[in-house]
């Protein structure tokens, strides 16, 4: 009877124990997706992946050889793994890249014409990450970046752990070998846009155009003039006059949006295009 009492004694402190470690390595989970969505704040996309809803933080490739293909297309964004240092795209997303590249041969394929477009990018490019999801082995990120070309391209990044589930401070380390944000001053200057994109923002000489003179008082026996509105076709400097700086400016790809507190002003190529 003692010896049965021992057996189940045992038996509830292994179980607690695992029980402990597991809620432990939730636990852990949890901290590095925090720590991750912290410092890469997420954005969305458009349901039709052609446009971006919400930009969230601007990432910048760190290492070479980052597959991806058409947003618009139904293919599954193509993994790239990040070992020992590199990135190494998918075999299958490799492969279909490699004999669509092969001048003759991918048109003797069947369904090759349909096959979605890829892209490889480089360190130095920018994109955005729309999603992040932590598991026991490692995180993996989903890509979307700006229109090249008028294509924007989506991709997976698989981040293996080395040694089981890191602290949060090692697994943010260990992702930024991969990828890290964009500094707060950067992102003013060039809107967050992914380098080599045709969208990929410049400094408007309209922007530094000195503001519009104030017209003079009106004469005393007239009634005053209407209040300058914002109107289509005016530039940032203009309406930055009439409405002063705005709470907020965000960049949608080669959109400027001002954001006020009761209005929203948006702009292309440096001119009002919408106003709401």
């Amino acid at each position: 009877m003692k010896i049965i009492t021992t057996f189940v004694a045992l038996t509830t402190l292994v179980a607690g124990a695992s029980f402990a470690a597991a809620a432990e390595e939730q636990g852990s989970r949890a901290a590095i997706q925090q720590k991750l969505e912290s410092e890469y704040a997420l954005t969305k996309p458009t349901d039709d992946k052609t446009d971006i809803v919400t930009a969230g933080a601007v990432l910048v490739l760190q290492k070479d050889k980052l597959l991806m293909v058409a947003a618009s297309s139904s293919a599954n964004p193509c993994p790239n793994t990040y070992k020992d240092g590199k990135l190494t795209p998918n075999s299958g997303c490799k492969t279909g890249e490699f004999l669509r590249r092969i001048p003759g041969f991918g048109s003797r394929i069947p369904g090759a014409d349909k096959a979605p477009a890829t892209r490889t990018f480089v360190s130095g490019e920018k994109f955005w990450v729309t999603k992040i999801d932590v598991r026991d082995s490692g995180v993996v990120m989903d890509l979307f970046s700006d229109a090249i070309n008028d294509v924007r391209f989506r991709g997976s990044l698989v981040i293996p752990f080395k040694d089981g589930v890191p602290s949060a401070d090692d697994a943010l380390k260990l992702v930024q070998e991969v990828v890290k944000t964009v500094p707060s001053e950067d992102a003013k200057g060039d809107g967050g846009t992914p380098k080599g994109s045709p969208e990929q923002a410049a400094t408007s000489a309209t922007e530094a155009a000195p503001p519009p003179i104030a017209p003079p008082p009106p004469p005393p026996d007239e009634p005053p003039a209407a209040p300058p509105t914002v109107s289509l076709g005016q530039t940032p400097a203009q309406v930055e006059a009439i409405l002063g700086p705005p709470l907020r400016k965000a960049k949608v790809g080669s959109r400027d949006i001002y954001s006020y507190k009761d209005l929203k002003v948006t702009f292309l190529n440096g001119k009002v295009k919408d106003i709401q």
